[in-house]
């Protein structure tokens, strides 16, 4: 694993949205790196989920709280005191936000706010990483990269809020965290994928319950492109920020984190991959409907300030990434030990 990450052994860490996928992934990595952490979050949204299926509940201290409840998240502050905070608690899934705007809202901007607020309250947080997304820009359907400066103004419920999620931020920074020495970056992902994804209507997900059950994957937007990838590219740049801003606040800041140019594909095609790599004579076909909700054709991201800045690049290319998920699905198909999975992965990437 790499060297850097021993920078969080015996650090006091909090991450929100710990028993989401994501979650659930770095709190792994943050375990295996000998980190003192807390999670808070509500329980696992799917049966089944990465978060029970590892065990990750026994290796740390797990609050069952609601973001929006700022009361609870004070005291699990108060308990905790942690040196850095990680925001992944949100509603992250696109056509729900348009099912529940008010929902998305409440829980992406108010959450947001919540957790600023404790953070400004706080006399131990010395970092902050708010994760929101790549598609908090205002998407003109350009062919090249967004970057960081880059217009904010997301088109649906979900974007749109991390989009205000990003306004939070950058508000509290100035009136209140900056006086206070508490460096806060967001970080913009791309769309991830990986093992123990177990979540309504995204790609891989979907097209793993199409394989189990043995009917062809039905895909909406064949030709919409994407910047995929696997979950831990941007879990280590999260990592590496939280610990670069600690030792240099002016490295704080709006991160983009997502493939190189080569890896955004259109989503016909990561599902062809997907059949290769399964096999068994898995398809796909496409089944997009005029009354759909709005999702962009167009998508990639610029990620050249995190690679000047901090010398992060990705590693794994699209073809690696969705064998790696593949293999993954099916050694917990077999009964392997799902934390052991993620252990090894982790090794295989970090190293």
């Amino acid at each position: 694993m790499d060297n850097w990450l021993s920078f969080y052994r015996g650090k006091r860490v909090l991450v929100t949205g710990h028993t989401g996928f994501k979650g659930a992934w770095l709190c792994r990595i943050l375990l295996d790196a000998g980190a003192e952490l807390t999670g808070y979050a509500l329980e696992p949204s799917t049966q089944p989920n990465l978060y029970s299926l590892a065990g990750l509940e026994d290796h740390l201290h797990s609050i069952i709280g609601d973001i929006r409840d700022l009361p609870r998240l004070q005291a699990a502050f108060q308990q905790a005191r942690p040196e850095i905070v990680f925001h992944l608690a949100a509603q992250p899934i696109v056509r729900e936000g348009y099912r529940d705007p008010v929902g998305t809202y409440s829980t992406n901007v108010m959450g947001t706010v919540h957790v600023l607020e404790c953070v400004r309250q706080s006399s131990t947080v010395q970092s902050v990483i708010n994760v929101t997304t790549d598609k908090v820009y205002h998407n003109q359907e350009w062919v090249w990269g967004y970057r960081e400066q880059e217009e904010l103004d997301g088109y649906d419920p979900y974007s749109n809020s991390k989009s205000c999620s990003e306004l939070v931020s950058g508000c509290y920074v100035r009136s209140f965290l900056a006086d206070a020495n508490i460096p806060l970056s967001t970080m913009r992902a791309g769309n991830v994928i990986g093992g123990g994804d177990f979540a309504p209507d995204r790609i891989l997900p979907d097209c793993i319950r199409s394989a189990f059950a043995g009917e062809p994957i039905i895909v909406r937007n064949p030709n919409s492109v994407r910047p995929y990838q696997h979950v831990l590219e941007p879990l280590m740049a999260y990592l590496l920020v939280a610990k670069r801003q600690m030792e240099d606040h002016t490295l704080a800041g709006s991160y983009n984190v997502g493939p190189d140019e080569c890896d955004c594909v259109t989503t016909g095609t990561l599902a062809e991959l997907f059949c290769e790599i399964w096999g068994q004579g898995m398809s796909w076909i496409s089944c997009g409907s005029p009354t759909s909700p709005h999702e962009a054709n167009y998508l990639r991201l610029d990620c050249s300030k995190m690679k000047n800045a901090l010398g992060w690049h990705p590693r794994w290319h699209i073809d690696t990434a969705v064998k790696k998920t593949v293999d993954w699905v099916r050694a917990w198909q077999q009964g392997q030990n799902t934390s052991k999975l993620m252990c090894q992965q982790i090794i295989q990437y970090a190293t």
